[in-house]
């Protein structure tokens, strides 16, 4: 599936995130983890934070803006951003595929939160590169992965229509990450025995 493909699936499937029973506790714990590692003079320099498939929650802007931070989300369903956007129309929200939007800064702090999974495979390591890039130094990245053995990729349509994922696999973007000088912070299978995998790293 192409990542337009992949935006059309989730302008499906909004319901399933504005629904009175979905955990918007989901993930924060992570955040408040990875935002630990962020130094004070990255967010003294009015350090802006990017959300890669934002979504439509909204759920990730209050412990990033109580970190010290700027906001910004990108993500390629029109109709998730629609949502975003309604909810907090003050905040800056990009529409884009992350493999060829042009980054318009660096960032502080960079996260993907259940979204870097549905980049095509061979984008993955691309993509961590351009994310990396785009960190100062000491700047954080938080995602989280299939932290399974090996790469691949599969589709599924356990959420309603098919959607793709994809892992480089656990070891894969560790060394992707050393090789593009990063230190790892944190690593953690957080709903094992399930595959979900949280990894922290933080750019030398």
């Amino acid at each position: 599936m192409t990542p337009e493909q992949t935006g059309q699936a989730y302008d499906s499937i909004t319901h399933l995130w504005t629904r009175d029973g979905f955990n918007r506790e989901n993930g924060l714990a992570a955040y408040e983890k990875a935002l630990s590692f962020l130094p004070a003079h990255l967010v003294e320099e009015n350090g802006t934070a990017l959300d890669v498939g934002c979504g439509c929650t909204n759920r990730f802007i209050p412990i990033i803006e109580t970190a010290g931070l700027s906001y910004e989300g990108i993500d390629i369903s029109e109709k998730m951003l629609k949502i975003a956007r309604t909810s907090m129309p003050a905040h800056t929200f990009h529409q884009g595929d992350i493999c060829t939007f042009e980054l318009p800064k660096h960032y502080a702090f960079i996260s993907a939160w259940d979204s870097f999974w549905h980049l095509p495979l061979a984008q993955h390591a691309p993509v961590l590169k351009k994310l990396v890039e785009n960190l100062p130094s000491k700047g954080v990245l938080l995602f989280s992965c299939g932290g399974v053995d090996e790469s691949g990729s599969h589709t599924n349509t356990t959420m309603g229509p098919e959607v793709y994922y994809a892992s480089l696999g656990i070891n894969g973007y560790i060394s992707w990450l050393l090789e593009l000088g990063c230190h790892i912070r944190h690593l953690e299978y957080d709903q094992y025995p399930e595959q979900h995998t949280v990894v922290v790293a933080q750019k030398q």
